[in-house]
């Protein structure tokens, strides 16, 4: 039993008082033997036990009594879960809010989400339980706002759905960070959280940097998750996997491919929290057919296609949209039949005519870097204009830098107003992969300079390399690029901080990549000369890597984007515009809402990121070895659920209370007497 005002439990030793009167009552009055009065007691034996019992009784009303007032006055809650026995009302309690896609999920039968769900139920309890000082930190802003009363919790705009997944760490972080800045006082914190893993990075070291952290608060913090992990089996999906402009002899059309997924809760990471959930995974087999009608909206324009999809997963590659003509940049949303979430039942997209793909290469000796020229120069797009144009590093003055999609660097590393220039360049998001030169010096750009060349006695070939990400990464069907082809004859050895992406036998690395705020900036240690390597005779890696990081680069030329809800943040000085999505977002908040807007002559698609349409459930082992050693208390809830998670009883005894005198004034009544007794007695006066 939990208690509003557990301080008021002091009082219940009074329950005992008409124990102590009772007790005192007997020695008021001193045993005197007369042989009448024994002659009456002696009669009277055969009632005692009747009335003692009565007596005990009477005396165990009087104490229920006292003792159900006691109960009433100190406010017991029916959830003895919300954990208030100790230390009465919190100084300060946090809401940490997770609005990512997958809390808007719901039940079958209902039409409230989880996320409203955790609002109401959330607002009903903490008005209930009281709190001298309310904040909230949602999961799109990620920063303690003071709400006024719980109420605000339902009517808030900052609690409605969003497209951005949660960051659970750094929500606990800024909880944290609040916590120890303002010196809070007893402090508890109601984490609403649908237990996806993507959005608690379970697997992140600033778990035990937190943990420990609040361990060290001496006022105490204590956890409250209101979880609600159950799954939809069956709930759909869709994301546009591919986007591609051709020129056909009407005009154009926009090639489209998409994927659609099939919720199945048979995650490796899900568990289910009870039968019920248990229950409902195996509601839909997973090799059901449905035929599911795709809407597609493009500049206005509205079609249909059906397509019968079976099992959990179904790729549509290339499907035509036709484009009108005088309309080369536009956007466009492709949509399924609503289903438990609606938050995944749009895809949104941007298209545009390709910028002219430019790359700048920068070398002493033209002649040495043709093979870079010409695999820059064939463009992986028929729809893009490629071109390569080797300078010296004395004409970089008059680049138009702006206009620079790759730049591949083979002379000695920039320095002065030149690096100025590079690094400018790589902040903006520019892709930049240097070679060694033929003579290295001990200039440094970034961290990182040339050494000295080395020429093993024998060809290397590459042990190993990164083919899961980056510029050697496989190929979209999964084949592997024939990286172990490739033969080294000599290199230049790298010194500084970097990651490497592949390595030759012997452990020298060949290509690595140096961390960056922006773009991307990659070492090669070896050059496309026959001399040096077979990169320009097994030219297959060479093209591969550098497309890749060309494409990287023009993206960032260009005037449409596909952006991941909460990769971005807006810019007060450059106002967001929408053309499509939700009508109800704040204007603060559209990066983090699926749509597309105008930002000046940018256009941005947002949509949710791709570990929110099937991601895992944390298992209950998991998130108890995350919260080892702190106080705290889950509870699981599932959506649509009503009412407070804490009821005040408090009633209940005082009900109990009238219904304890009552049954006392009874069994204080005098017996009656019977009839003959009173008719003898008559006749004797």
């Amino acid at each position: 039993m939990s208690f509003l005002q557990p301080f008021l439990l002091v009082a219940l030793p009074l329950a005992a008082l008409p124990v102590i009167i009772h007790l005192i009552n007997q020695r008021r009055y001193q045993t005197m033997r007369w042989a009448a009065m024994i002659f009456l007691l002696a009669a009277n034996r055969m009632s005692r036990g009747y009335a003692r019992l009565r007596q005990w009784l009477i005396l165990a009303m009087r104490v229920a009594v006292i003792a159900a007032l006691v109960f009433a006055v100190s406010r017991p809650l029916a959830s003895g879960w919300v954990g208030l026995t100790v230390g009465g009302r919190a100084d300060t309690t946090i809401v940490l809010l997770d609005r990512s896609p997958s809390m808007q999920q719901t039940s079958p039968g209902t039409v409230t989400s989880k996320l409203e769900t955790a609002t109401q139920q959330l607002a009903a309890t903490l008005s209930t339980l009281g709190s001298s000082h309310l904040l909230l930190i949602d999961s799109v802003n990620c920063k303690p706002i003071e709400l006024q009363s719980p109420m605000a919790l339902v009517n808030s705009p900052s609690t409605s759905g969003a497209s951005a997944s949660a960051d659970l760490p750094a929500m606990l972080q800024a909880a944290y960070d609040y916590i120890h800045e303002n010196r809070a006082g007893r402090t508890e914190i109601w984490i609403c959280s649908d237990l996806r893993a993507n959005d608690w990075n379970a697997q992140s070291g600033r778990w035990q940097t937190l943990r420990d952290a609040f361990l060290q608060f001496k006022a105490g913090v204590r956890f409250h998750l209101l979880a609600y992990p159950k799954m939809a089996p069956g709930n759909l999906s869709v994301r546009i996997t591919g986007l591609r402009r051709q020129v056909t002899s009407d005009g154009a059309e926009l090639l489209v491919s998409l994927h659609l997924a099939r919720e199945t809760g048979n995650h490796e990471s899900a568990n289910a929290t009870n039968a019920d959930t248990a229950k409902s995974n195996t509601a839909q087999p997973d090799d059901a057919k449905l035929t599911i009608p795709l809407n597609f909206e493009i500049d206005g324009a509205r079609s249909e296609l059906s397509i019968d999809m079976t099992g959990s997963d179904f790729d549509l590659k290339d499907h035509p949209l036709p484009l009108q003509q005088d309309h080369p940049r536009g956007w466009g949303r492709v949509s399924i039949p609503a289903d438990l979430n609606p938050a995944d039942n749009d895809f949104y997209f941007a298209y545009d005519l390709p910028p002219p793909r430019h790359t700048l290469i920068v070398a002493d000796d033209p002649q040495s870097v043709r093979p870079l020229q010409v695999a820059a120069e064939v463009s992986d797009d028929p729809a893009a204009e490629s071109k390569a144009e080797v300078v010296s590093p004395a004409d970089l003055s008059s680049i138009q830098w702006e206009n620079i999609s790759l730049l591949l660097w083979q002379s000695q590393l920039p320095q002065g107003d030149t690096a100025d220039l590079v690094r400018s360049y790589i902040d903006r998001g520019g892709q930049a992969i240097f070679f060694p030169p033929a003579n290295p010096d001990e200039t440094e750009f970034h961290g990182v300079h040339w050494q000295t060349w080395e020429n093993p006695e024998e060809e290397l070939s590459v042990d190993a390399w990164r083919g899961d990400q980056d510029l050697l990464a496989a190929t979209n069907s999964g084949a592997a690029l024939p990286v172990g082809d490739l033969h080294v004859r000599r290199f230049c050895k790298l010194s500084g901080e970097f990651t490497p992406l592949a390595m030759l036998h012997g452990s020298a690395p060949l290509l690595v990549r140096v961390t960056t705020d922006h773009g991307a900036l990659y070492f090669c240690t070896t050059t496309v000369a026959p001399a040096d390597s077979s990169l320009a005779s097994d030219g297959v890696v060479l093209f591969v890597a550098i497309q890749r990081a060309l494409s990287a680069g023009a993206a960032i030329l260009e005037k449409t984007h596909q952006v991941t809800a909460g990769e971005i943040s807006s810019d007060p000085d450059h106002a967001w515009q929408r053309l499509s999505g939700d009508t109800a977002a704040l204007s603060t908040e559209y990066p983090a809402h699926s749509g597309v807007y105008t930002v000046g002559e940018q256009m941005y698609a947002v949509n949710r990121a791709a570990a929110e349409d099937q991601a895992a459930v944390l298992s209950d082992a998991r998130i108890a070895e995350l919260f080892q050693g702190l106080d705290f208390v889950r509870v699981d809830q599932t959506a649509g659920g009503v009412g407070s998670l804490a009821h005040e009883v408090w009633r209940m005894f005082l009900v109990a209370m009238m219904l304890a005198m009552v049954v006392e004034a009874g069994l204080c009544l005098p017996k009656r007497r019977p009839a003959a007794t009173a008719s003898f007695q008559q006749r004797t006066d």
